[in-house]
C-alpha cells in the first residue's frame, strides 16, 4: 500500500470537509488516488443520506444577508438533526457558503439553488457529502430573496430566527431599518398593512370572531358586528404598520416611520423561525 502523506490528507479534508481519519481511510482505500478518494467520501455521504432519509431534521440555522449596496437580500434555512451540530462552526460556515451563493446568483427557487455550484459540485451534492462528514440528515428547506432600493437583514442571536425587510428609498437611516427588521422578528406580522392581508386569513378571522361571540351567548344579529370589531383588533396586532412599535408602545410603526421619513415605505418583508 502506498504511503499516505499528511499533505494529501489535508488537501482532501479541505476539498471535501470530511474528518481527518475519514480522509486518511479514503486515501488508503483508493491507493492514494485523490479523485477516487473524493468519490469514496461522496458515496459514504450518500450511504448516510439513505440511512437517515426518514429522520427529522428539525434543528439548524436561519441566516440572512444583504449585498454591499443593500439592493438585494437573501435568506436560507439549513437544517440538521441536533442542536449540537447546529451550533458547530463548520456547519454554520457551510450554511453561510450556501447563503452567499444564493445572494450572488439569485436562484428562482430552492430547487434552482440546490443545482448551483459549490466548488466543483452542486449544493445538493455538497449537502450529501456533509451528511457523510457529520453523520446527520442535512437539508436546505427554505429560501427567499427581496430586491428593493434598500434591504436590511437581521439574525436573532442563536441563528434560529431571521428577517429581511425591503424599503422604498436608498440610503435610509440604518438604525431605522434595523428597528423595523427587529419589529418583524419580535412581533411576527402577517402583512405590511391591513390591505395586504390575504382574503382567506380575513375570512378565517371573521369566522373565529363569530364563533367566539356565539359561545359567549351574544345575540345572532350582533355576531357580524362583533366579529368585525375583533378583525380590526387583529389588524392592529398582526399587521406591521398598525402594530405598537416595540421601542415605544405609545406609537405605531406607521407613526414611527412618518416621524422619521414621511415618504418612506416598507415594500416587503420575510421572516422565518425554527421555533414556530
Amino acid at each position: 500500500m502506498s504511503e499516505i502523506k499528511a499533505s494529501d490528507v489535508s488537501k482532501l479534508r479541505k476539498s471535501t470537509g470530511a474528518g481527518m481519519m475519514d480522509c486518511k481511510n479514503a486515501l488508503a482505500e483508493s491507493g492514494g488516488d485523490f479523485d477516487a478518494a473524493v468519490e469514496i467520501l461522496r458515496k459514504k455521504g450518500q450511504a448516510v443520506a439513505s440511512k437517515r432519509s426518514d429522520r427529522e431534521a428539525g434543528e439548524g440555522v436561519v441566516l440572512a444577508k444583504v449585498t454591499e449596496d443593500n439592493h438585494l437580500g437573501a435568506m436560507v434555512v439549513v437544517n440538521c438533526e441536533t442542536d449540537f451540530v447546529a451550533k458547530n462552526n463548520d456547519f454554520i460556515d457551510f450554511a453561510y457558503t450556501i447563503l452567499d451563493i444564493a445572494l450572488n446568483n439569485k436562484p428562482k427557487d430552492i430547487e434552482d439553488m440546490k443545482k448551483m455550484k459549490l466548488s466543483e459540485k452542486s449544493i445538493s451534492e455538497a449537502i450529501t457529502e456533509q451528511m457523510g462528514v457529520i453523520g446527520e440528515k442535512i437539508d436546505t428547506t427554505y429560501f427567499e430573496i427581496i430586491e428593493a432600493p434598500f434591504v436590511i437583514s437581521y439574525i436573532h442571536p442563536g441563528n434560529k430566527l431571521a428577517t429581511l425587510v425591503g424599503f422604498s428609498k436608498e440610503n435610509i437611516d440604518i438604525q431605522l431599518a434595523k428597528d423595523i427588521a427587529m419589529q418583524v422578528a419580535a412581533m411576527n406580522p402577517v402583512a405590511i398593512d391591513k390591505d395586504n392581508v390575504p382574503q382567506n386569513i380575513i375570512d378565517q378571522e371573521i369566522e373565529i370572531g363569530k364563533e367566539q361571540a356565539k359561545r359567549e351567548g351574544k345575540p345572532e344579529e350582533l355576531l357580524e358586528k362583533i366579529a368585525m370589531g375583533k378583525l380590526n383588533k387583529f389588524f392592529k396586532e398582526s399587521t406591521l404598520l398598525n402594530q405598537e412599535f416595540i421601542k415605544e408602545s405609545k406609537k405605531t410603526v406607521r407613526q414611527y416611520l412618518q416621524e422619521n421619513d414621511n415618504e418612506l415605505k416598507v415594500l416587503d418583508f420575510k421572516r422565518y423561525t425554527l421555533n414556530d
